[in-house]
């Protein structure tokens, strides 16, 4: 009997530890007076976030989706614009701009302490390469053409006994030891 009374105080410990915690923690958020909102480090990560908070409440995904069209998104934009559309195929032309762009949403995010990558980041780089790499030849292999198959099979088959012929030829009449 005592083991069972065990198991009951040992499955319900962790419940009353987590209760006291989240009691404590409100306590202490109340006693502070201060939100639960948390926000990065440095000057820049406070003024986005004070942006967050004045116009959408806090750091939120809308928020960050603004930052990211108002902040990162002109850059690209830019950048892209002043090259020809023939050269934003060429991975080495567009690497520096892409991986600006992807710091860009990463340090943004990280201010706002929104995990990255997210959802939002995933769909904002669908639409960028949407927008600028669609027509992109991609570098996949396809499959030859029937006739292309075709030809490569059969000249090995057909040159086989041609020469099994040359052979026999060149061993029955070349020496005469045979």
């Amino acid at each position: 009997m005592n083991t069972a009374l065990d198991k009951m105080t040992l499955t319900r410990f962790p419940l009353v530890l987590s209760g006291c915690f989240i009691t404590l923690l409100m306590c202490a958020t109340a006693a502070t007076n201060e939100s639960t909102v948390t926000c990065g480090s440095g000057q820049i990560c406070e003024s986005l976030c004070g942006i967050c908070e004045e116009v959408f409440g806090g750091p939120t995904m809308d928020c960050l989706s603004a930052l990211f069209e108002h902040s990162c998104l002109p850059k690209f934009n830019y950048a892209m614009d002043l090259m020809n559309t023939t050269d934003w195929c060429v991975w080495g032309n567009v690497n520096s701009l892409y991986s600006n762009l992807s710091l860009c949403t990463e340090e943004m995010s990280d201010c706002l302490q929104i995990p990255w990558p997210n959802p939002l980041v995933e769909d904002f780089f669908v639409d960028i390469h949407s927008a600028y790499f669609k027509e992109c030849p991609t570098e996949e292999f396809s499959d030859p053409t029937p006739a292309t198959v075709f030809a490569l099979v059969i000249t090995p088959i057909c040159l086989i006994p041609v020469m099994v012929s040359l052979v026999v030829l060149k061993t029955k009449n070349g020496d005469g030891s045979s």
